[in-house]
């Protein structure tokens, strides 16, 4: 089973309930932990892995030999990013904005575009506690973390429970993260703010034919209005965590929810039949 946990916005608490239920299963089950929040991947913080390998991580990216180029301009044509702009005689390459598609090189009438490598970041994996462990590091001033994301989930095992930590949003990481799950997890707060990215990260899933659970995070600083929302649309509220500063605490020293409290455990593996329940 692929589970991916997600938000609509940052800060709700995700890698809290990803965290949580990876500890709280590792005993009953084989469990492989993604993380694919890889702008700023924070995991590892609480789980403290043991990293035993990294590979750097490139994509493809256009270099052109000018004195082939007819200046045609068929690649810029066909770069639905804008990556390549043709001038009268020069070809400008946007490294920074291209996609690693391949298009242009493939359709260049002349054969005058080769790919070379750019490195974007690089994946780490190592285990904590009998958890199989991956995290991506996408590197400083590079924009393009879903081909990042993708070669984290190249290392999905099927023979394990998979808990991805998906990044926050509701744009291409967030996509490329949850794409394939079995089941996602919404965390979010119960605060408009909370409410309004949580409707867009259930457009998303729904588009994308994932079956979705919500869990609510810092109950009772806000309103009603998830509740609400979630009787409306017939989603199911599988979990409600508490406002509580010595929880916060606890997260500010990188020490897990549930070995701060272990009587949450308990919570997380009825989270976890919740979600079997409802998967089917």
């Amino acid at each position: 089973m692929i589970l991916s946990v997600a938000s609509g916005k940052g800060g709700t608490g995700k890698t809290t309930i990803a965290v949580s239920l990876a500890l709280s299963l590792c005993k009953e089950k084989p469990v492989q932990f993604l993380d694919c929040d890889v702008e700023e991947p924070n995991a590892h913080f609480f789980l403290k892995p043991h990293l035993v390998s990294n590979c750097p991580v490139s994509i493809p990216v256009p270099e052109v030999n000018e004195e082939k180029c007819t200046y045609c301009g068929k690649c810029a044509e066909v770069c639905a990013y804008h990556a390549i702009a043709v001038l009268k005689d020069t070809v400008l390459v946007f490294p920074e904005i291209c996609h690693g598609c391949g298009g242009c090189g493939l359709l260049c009438p002349e054969k005058a575009i080769k790919e070379k490598g750019q490195r974007i970041g690089i994946i780490e994996l190592g285990s904590s506690t009998g958890i199989e462990f991956i995290h991506g590091k996408l590197d400083i001033g590079q924009a393009m973390s879903p081909p990042l994301v993708r070669e984290i989930k190249r290392n999905i095992d099927s023979t394990r429970l998979v808990i991805i930590d998906a990044p926050p949003g509701t744009s291409c990481p967030m996509v490329e993260a949850v794409k394939g799950s079995d089941f996602s997890l919404l965390v979010t707060e119960p605060t408009p703010f909370g409410l309004n990215d949580l409707r867009l990260s259930v457009e998303i899933l729904r588009e994308m034919n994932i079956p979705v659970g919500v869990v609510i995070n810092r109950a009772g600083i806000g309103d009603i209005g998830v509740e609400a929302y979630c009787r409306e649309e017939n989603l199911p509220l599988l979990m409600t965590l508490p406002f509580d500063r010595e929880i916060a605490v606890a997260y500010s020293e990188g020490i897990p929810l549930v070995e701060a409290k272990p009587a949450y455990k308990e919570k997380f593996l009825e989270l976890y039949t919740k979600v079997q329940e409802w998967k089917k």
